[in-house]
Parts: structure tokens; sequence; C-alpha cells
């Protein structure tokens, strides 16, 4: 690592390091708060963020099932997050590999993808739920749960790093391995600090940077990061559910995620950082609403299109569970719903008349989807 990169302006110091590759120099952050002010010329754009976070609160708490936004949301943060990584999988994957999971064959075997996106999404259940608060213990939970069973499982899962590490080919050098457990001390303090000069909001930025420049897990430090960001933001917003997530920005300007991060070590530069940020938080929230909004329309023309025609509680009771998954298997609906094979059958042929399902061919056991919800859930997801 270039130690000359690092101006006074910077927040920590740099110090020299014996590394398995020689001699090098590390960056240990100061521990937050920065020595800096919010500047002026972000009140409006903090302003707007946390209107548009009231009506997204709004919206949610009114849903008559929170699983319509919940789930898909989660989807897209797990997908998105997973390939700032370098991680892979379609919301089609997913969804059935959560049906079906099944192990690796290989290293190339697309189940290893699909299984590190579905435990993304299991660490941010686990996250979301827990009654721990933000601590070391529930980073390391969180740690365990995305390395469970996937490539990098023999990089200590659950454990912080004894070892030294470097970013990007050793363009940025964390820590040293002694200092994580002290670093993440004064994070931790930090976050529970109940008095502070900054919007709660920003805190959640402000810690983001710190836990990812510390870079605590030889793997997966970025995924972690983000979930710890999402349980942050919840509960720093005070959120009755985790509607607000931010990988999908970050996965769209990834280059300038990166950048920000890097330039807050080198020079200060919180401003650019906190923007960029704020810029993310208004867009998702924007793009939530709307996906919320199309969600419960349609949700409202399924159940009139049942109603109209007669249908029992069970297809409603179906059609509600759609708004979960969108794929739905005939084999799964006798014990959920009381019934034989031939009326679930019945059942799920009935909704394809009405034109909310769809049967994908070539599946087995059979499988239907609900093409309509699919598209408002997960557009602009490639590969499906």
């Amino acid at each position: 690592m270039d130690a000359k990169q690092f101006s006074k302006k910077s927040p920590g110091r740099v110090v020299r390091v014996t590394t398995t590759w020689g001699g090098d120099h590390a960056f240990i952050p100061d521990p937050l708060p920065p020595n800096w002010e919010f500047p002026a010329a972000l009140w409006p754009l903090l302003s707007d963020v946390k209107q548009q976070i009231g009506i997204l609160e709004g919206l949610g708490r009114n849903l008559p099932n929170p699983g319509i936004l919940l789930r898909p949301i989660s989807d897209r943060e797990a997908i998105r997050s997973s390939r700032l990584e370098g991680t892979f999988a379609s919301p089609k994957e997913l969804v059935l590999f959560e049906l079906q999971p099944r192990e690796s064959k290989s290293e190339d075997d697309p189940a290893n993808h699909q299984r590190e996106v579905f435990n993304y999404r299991k660490a941010l259940d686990h996250g979301t739920n827990s009654e721990l608060p933000i601590s070391l213990r529930l980073m390391r939970e969180l740690h365990q749960i995305l390395l469970t069973g996937v490539r990098g499982r023999d990089r200590a899962p659950g454990e912080f790093r004894r070892i030294q590490v470097g970013i990007g080919g050793g363009r940025f050098i964390p820590p040293p391995a002694e200092q994580v457990t002290p670093c993440l001390g004064l994070l931790e303090s930090y976050i529970h600090t109940e008095s502070t000069s900054f919007d709660p909001l920003v805190e959640c930025f402000l810690a983001h940077y710190q836990f990812e420049t510390i870079h605590p897990f030889i793997d997966g430090n970025g995924r972690v990061g983000r979930l710890l960001l999402a349980i942050m933001m919840q509960q720093n917003c005070k959120l009755s559910m985790p509607w607000l997530y931010l990988s999908e920005f970050f996965e769209q300007h990834r280059d300038e995620y990166m950048s920000c991060l890097f330039n807050i070590s080198v020079k200060g530069s919180w401003t650019e950082w906190i923007e960029y940020c704020l810029r993310g938080t208004l867009w998702q929230t924007q793009e939530t609403i709307r996906r919320c909004e199309n969600l419960r329309a349609i949700r409202e023309e399924y159940l009139k299109r049942i109603t109209s025609g007669g249908g029992s509680a069970r297809l409603v009771q179906i059609v509600e569970d759609i708004f979960i998954s969108p794929f739905i298997r005939v084999v799964d609906l006798p014990e959920r719903l009381g019934v034989s094979y031939p009326t679930a059958g019945t059942d799920l042929q009935r909704l394809v008349d009405a034109g909310i399902l769809e049967e994908l061919p070539n599946e087995r056991p059979k499988l239907y989807y609900a093409p309509e919800v699919f598209r408002i859930s997960y557009d602009t997801l490639d590969g499906d």
C-alpha cells in the first residue's frame, strides 16, 4: 500500500506491518465520530430522503400482508449484494434453490452461487429478527451463516481474522489482526452511543465505512457490512420492518462505492461519501415505493378475479402466498391447505384459467408461477 497517498486529512494512521508478501503499510482508522461537520448544502437532500422513508414506512405499515413487499426486496438485496462480490444467481434460481436445495457437484456448479445468495438471505432474516443488538457477537453470527456450506467455508467462518489481509491487490491494507477486535469494540460503542451530533441515518453510513475499513474477516466483509447497514437503518430510522436496502444502488454504482470508501481513508472525503449514500437512499426508497404500489395493485386485481368467479377461501390463500413467493408446487399444497393432491391441482388450474398462474414446462414436481408478480418483484435483475 502506498503510504504517500494518505494526506493530513486522513482519519487514521498508517503503520508498518509484516505480511506474507513482505513488508508493507496498513491503515488503522480513528474511532468515530469523525472530525467533520455535516454540510448545510446536504440538508435539502437529507430532508427529501427522510420524507421518502416516511412515505415508505406508511405504505408498508398499511399493507394487508407485509410479505408482499418484504420477500422481493430481501431477495433483491441478497442478489445485488452478492453480485458486488462476484457471485451471481438469478431470482428464479434463488427461489428454486429454496424449494429444492442441493449440494454442488463441482467448482463450476451453479449451486455454489445459489447457495451463497441463499445464505445471504438467511443471514438477513437472522439479523433483522435477532434479539441481539448490533454487536461483535451478531457480526460473527452473520458471518457464520454466510459461509455455511459454501466456497470459503474454510476461511474461518464466524471468526475474526488472525492474519493480515490486503484489498484490491494491495491497494488498501486494513488494520493489523491484533487491532481488529479493539477497533470493532470502539465501533460497537459508537453505534450504541445515544447522543451524537449527526442524523441517525448519517450515523449508519459512518458506521458502514468504519466496518469495511476495519475489514474484520478473511472473507465476506462486504456482505456482512451491508447486512449490518440494513439492520442499522431499520433501527435508526425506526422502521417497523426492514423496508430499506442499498446494495442495488451500490452495485449499479460500484466504482463510485469503492472510490468513496477509499477516499475517506486517504483524504477524509466524508462529504462525498455521505452525499453518495443519501442519493442512493433516495433512489432506493422511491424504487421500493413504486414496487410496493404495483404489487398492491396487482394483488387487489387478483382478488377481484377470484371473488368475481366465486373462488373459495383456499384460492384466496394461494393468491396471498404467491406474493411471498411467485413460484408454487402442487406437492406443497395438500399439507398446507388440508386438501387432497387432486384438489390442489384443480385449485391451481383455476388460477391458470384466471390468468394468474402459468405452468413452467419441464419441471418435476409440477411447478407454477405468477408471471406478473415475478416481473414486478424482480424487474431490472437480468438473467431471467
